[in-house]
């Protein structure tokens, strides 16, 4: 891939139709001197669709994303979807843990969220085609994304497989043998001779020890070879004959969910061999190296909280409305009168969050070094311009906002004599658990955070923690942020109206999403223009071996 700026212009071409390929090479692609991608496609056809024959490229509302979107999108719409796509991993994460999957509750509340954020979830709804469309490219944006680390790769190929999981499990039964062929699953439903042949011995081997005779003539039962049936077998659930598995509809989605994990699992190998070279274009790595760690809710900046608490108020609510990363490190700059440079900017931007001001924040963080024994020059030369340049106040003059659960959790783990970072993360398990019983969690509750972490929930523990703190069964919003947890935790203790709440995230694709601010990212996106195309032809070699 070469790439070419002429003259400091970045050119646009005009959004193009969705583009459906048949079967044949993948497209070579090159970015010209007027950066615009150009793409030969071997032996592949275009084909415009209009009217009905745009389903032909989502025929269902659940796919298994065997080949890459291919058309042309807006660096705005490409950060857009993506950003809605990790709300969803999310909220899919922290329903699966909050609630059994599978329940009413749990299918209500994801449909719910699916619903708000404009993808497809349901058969034969009218105008599900840009539904379907977002659904498909911003799964590839994340692939992208999500492919740079073994602990990425676990947790997106775990989100999507219990997003397909909820989509099969509501879609139409007469839908399922096509949706098997369109995805090359060639599982076929056996004949209701060869069922009534085999019905006592597929109903005493099935999950469900209260199936029955009847629910068994009302679904189809496919034969399957032996070897995609394993985990099923491994469960002694499955009727095995010849080599083949009998497996009822109500068993089937245990095999499409272990063929949806291999085949992802293979692909974002493949792209993560390839993604230096995508990385090279100045337009996506920006945005794909932040966009795994970035936040997608409110930002938590000063404005109109700056001034809302006084000192003497800290140490009060580090117990009561801090989250546990905040709490500790308050504990510990009260115990040591200092903390190293990473704490500091944790913890500094946390209360500047909250309401601290820059007057406060000096006199604050002057006051506690001093008691360390520090010289007030010293501090005065050596740590005050860091405080300033925290506030926007020094510098490039950046205003800097607090930091989210994402970028503790992921970025600058702790060391030695650290205190930073996340505790449910960085804690060694005993640790945590002495912790915990500190703060007065009960046994139980600990006992359920730790599986929560055990799980690398680290998120879904905090706020469990939140929940068993404040005494609610549950909390009504999805963790993401420690500023957020502060909020939150005031609104619940005083009622008070004058309380931040999270922002209600509007349904429609905004053309600036709230973000964590990047200085790199900032700047790339600055520098474009808001109609500059990213041709997603152009990424299907690295999705593709």
């Amino acid at each position: 891939m070469t790439q070419g700026i002429r003259n400091g212009n970045l050119q646009a071409s005009e959004f193009q139709e969705a583009l459906c390929w048949a079967p044949g090479a993948w497209p070579e692609a090159s970015i010209k001197d007027n950066n615009e991608m150009q793409f030969s496609g071997g032996n592949r056809r275009r084909l415009r669709l209009g009217g009905d024959q745009r389903n032909a490229c989502y025929p269902h509302s659940l796919q298994f994303y065997l080949e890459p979107p291919s058309e042309n999108i807006s660096l705005i719409e490409f950060e857009s979807l993506a950003i809605d796509r990790v709300k969803l991993l999310k909220t899919v994460e922290n329903l699966g843990v909050s609630h059994v999957k599978g329940t009413e509750q749990y299918q209500s509340k994801l449909e719910a969220e699916i619903r708000r954020l404009k993808f497809s979830f349901r058969e034969n709804v009218e105008n599900e085609y840009e539904r379907r469309r977002r659904d498909h490219i911003s799964h590839f944006i994340l692939r992208l994304a999500y492919c740079q680390s073994e602990d990425l790769r676990r947790w997106f190929i775990q989100q999507e497989m219990d997003l397909l999981r909820f989509r099969f499990s509501i879609l139409p039964k007469d839908k399922i043998q096509s949706f098997l062929k369109d995805s090359h699953l060639h599982f076929e439903a056996i004949s209701d001779e060869e069922r009534s042949l085999r019905e006592h011995e597929i109903i005493a081997s099935s999950t469900s020890s209260s199936a029955s005779k009847s629910e068994l003539e009302l679904e189809s039962v496919y034969k399957i070879p032996f070897a995609d049936a394993l985990d099923l077998f491994r469960g002694r659930k499955v009727y095995l004959e010849d080599g083949f598995a009998y497996v009822p509809l109500k068993d089937i989605v245990a095999i499409v969910l272990n063929e949806f994990r291999a085949k992802l699992s293979k692909a974002l190998a493949l792209t993560a061999r390839s993604l230096p070279a995508v990385q090279s274009d100045e337009r996506l790595q920006p945005l794909l190296n932040h966009l795994s760690h970035s936040y997608t809710g409110q930002d938590y900046s000063t404005q109109g909280n700056a001034g809302k608490i006084s000192l003497d108020q800290i140490d009060s609510l580090s117990t009561k409305s801090f989250p546990p990363c905040m709490r500790q490190l308050h504990k510990a700059l009260r115990e040591n009168h200092h903390l190293r440079h990473g704490g500091r900017m944790q913890y500094g931007l946390f209360l500047k969050g909250i309401g601290l001001t820059l007057e406060q924040a000096l006199q604050f963080w002057k006051q506690e070094f001093i008691r360390g024994k520090m010289d007030p020059d010293k501090f005065d030369k050596g740590y005050s311009y860091n405080i300033r340049h925290s506030f926007g106040k020094e510098g490039k003059r950046t205003d800097y906002t607090p930091f989210s659960c994402m970028k503790i959790i992921l970025t600058n783990p702790p060391g030695q004599g650290d205190y930073h970072g996340c505790p449910f993360r960085h804690s060694d398990p005993e640790l945590l658990k002495q912790k915990l019983q500190s703060y007065k969690i009960s046994p139980d509750g600990i006992s359920q955070i730790l599986d929560l972490v055990k799980g690398t929930h680290y998120q879904v523990a905090c706020q469990k923690y939140f929940e068993m703190t404040h005494n609610v069964d549950d909390c009504g919003f999805s963790l993401s942020h420690p500023n957020q947890f502060f909020f939150e935790s005031q609104r619940i203790l005083t009622g008070s109206k004058d309380i931040r709440k999270e922002s209600i995230q509007p349904e429609a694709p905004q053309p600036k999403p709230s973000v964590q601010k990047n200085k790199d990212a900032s700047s790339a996106l600055a520098s474009l223009n808001s109609s500059l195309e990213v041709d997603m032809e152009g990424l299907e070699d690295y999705f593709n071996e």
